[in-house]
């Protein structure tokens, strides 16, 4: 008999934590999973998900707008916000559920509290008082939103908040310039919010290749958003009407509402890892190998607590190569390299593999740049000024295919494919060979000329 209670104790039940907790189980382990909030992680409770749904709130307006021009007419236009809302955490509370039930069937104990390390082996759990030990422990709490301690930040609101608005503003002032700032611009933009962006930065998406952080910029303000660069906020003061923000250039903005989207950092603060010898960089993340073992060898950690790549399908695919290095006696580690992603802007952007400057930084002149822009055929009709932009950059002799770039309409769709290409290592001749499918807006990457 073993003398700890559990051979494998998940802390979080996100997308990894789920996917270990139940294949360890189905795998004949003893398991128990403790989630201080609901079952699903960041990404079914307040992310992807939902975020994905206020998307597609916000093109809804638009498309109404613009479909009079294919004929359709549409009286007494109306949006509710609280109707979206409460629909959002509807699908939200059952997505929840699915998850909960997914461990419950696998034969996992589900504790719906926080879970805090005692010491290497044992974890305290807060509100039953609890202490429960385990052969292996897997961390896999994810992140939150992060904001810099400036005077008056108390009144602003961060992403988790922002799904659960009791009503939505006449303005908005959203601070960031990443994707999750630049999204939910986007998303309020949509919905008739007077929407300011701020950022410190010259231009939105920082990482990104430096065309599609152009172009995006391009749209924002298409869509109406007022971005507004170089500007770091100092101090937010409440008013009678609503918040003053001002700026370390003594600009100052007034809104009724004030959204901090400056980023997230892993979920560890008084997760007691120092009681089980686990260590953090500077940011609170867990460090640990390519194997996702971290400084304590029965302590593992996957998904965005680890800061590597902050992507759920990541953390499930880190989550099963933990299950084959801990119980299928085959060390795996996940390859993190050209691992396709999306920004769902309006309209969204779809990326894989290297930037331009990446790759001119490793290939030197060994690359060559294919790229395209043009306004979709929906947006010709619909008079609408967005436009569609793919850059795809090869490298050596055979002209290897390295990164693809779009923005536009699909791109997330298209470059789920795109991405199977880049990690197969195929050619411009291979795409070239590719007959298009037309008219698609698709059809353009298989038809670039040389950038010039």
């Amino acid at each position: 008999m073993s003398k700890y209670d559990f051979d494998l104790f998940v802390i979080g039940a996100g997308s990894g934590g789920v996917r270990a907790g139940r294949v360890a189980a189905q795998l004949g382990k003893k398991v128990a999973v403790a989630e201080e909030s609901k079952p699903g992680g960041t990404c079914v409770v307040r992310g992807c998900v939902p975020k994905k749904y206020l998307v597609y709130g916000a093109e809804f307006g638009a498309a109404i707008r613009s479909s009079h021009k294919y004929g359709w007419s549409v009286d007494n236009v109306n949006f509710d916000w609280g109707s979206l809302r409460d629909s959002i955490q509807t699908e939200v509370n059952r997505l929840s559920g699915i998850y909960a039930g997914i461990l419950e069937r696998s034969g996992a104990t589900l504790f719906s509290e926080r879970a805090e390390f005692v010491d290497p082996h044992t974890v305290h759990l807060t509100t039953s008082g609890k202490e429960i030990s385990a052969k292996n422990i897997l961390i896999s709490v994810g992140g939150r939103p992060w904001s810099p301690s400036i005077k008056g930040f108390e009144h602003a609101i961060d992403s988790d908040e922002a799904f659960l608005l009791g009503a939505l503003p006449e303005s908005i002032l959203i601070v960031g310039g990443g994707y999750i700032a630049s999204e939910f611009a986007g998303i309020f933009a949509g919905m008739g919010v007077k929407t300011i962006q701020a950022y410190r930065g010259d231009a939105l998406l920082n990482g990104f290749d430096t065309d599609v952080r152009d172009m995006a910029g391009k749209h924002q303000k298409l869509l109406g958003i007022d971005t507004r660069f170089s500007l770091s906020p100092n101090e937010i003061k409440k008013t009678k009407g609503g918040y003053i923000v001002s700026f370390d250039d003594d600009t100052k903005i007034r809104t009724d509402l004030v959204f901090m989207a400056t980023g997230r950092k892993p979920h560890t603060k008084d997760l007691g890892l120092e009681n089980a010898g686990v260590k953090v960089d500077k940011n609170g993340a867990v460090i640990v190998d390519e194997y996702s073992r971290s400084s304590a060898k029965h302590i593992f950690a996957v998904g965005d607590v680890t800061n590597r790549v902050n992507l759920t399908p990541v953390a499930i695919r880190e989550a099963m190569a933990f299950i084959q290095t801990l119980y299928g006696d085959t060390p795996t580690a996940y390859d993190h390299n050209d691992i396709a992603s999306a920004v769902f802007t309006i309209p969204p952007i779809g990326v894989v593999g290297m930037t331009e400057a990446q790759a001119r930084s490793e290939h030197g002149d060994k690359i060559k740049v294919y790229t395209t822009s043009f306004r979709p055929m929906k947006n010709i009709l619909a008079e609408k000024e967005q436009r569609c932009f793919m850059k795809l950059i090869t490298a050596g002799r055979k002209e290897t295919v390295i990164g693809i770039h779009i923005v536009g309409d699909d791109s997330p769709e298209i470059i789920q494919a795109l991405g199977i290409c880049v990690k197969a290592g195929l050619t411009k001749l291979d795409f070239d060979r590719t007959c298009a499918v037309h008219p698609t807006i698709a059809e353009e990457i298989v038809t670039l000329k040389a950038h010039t």
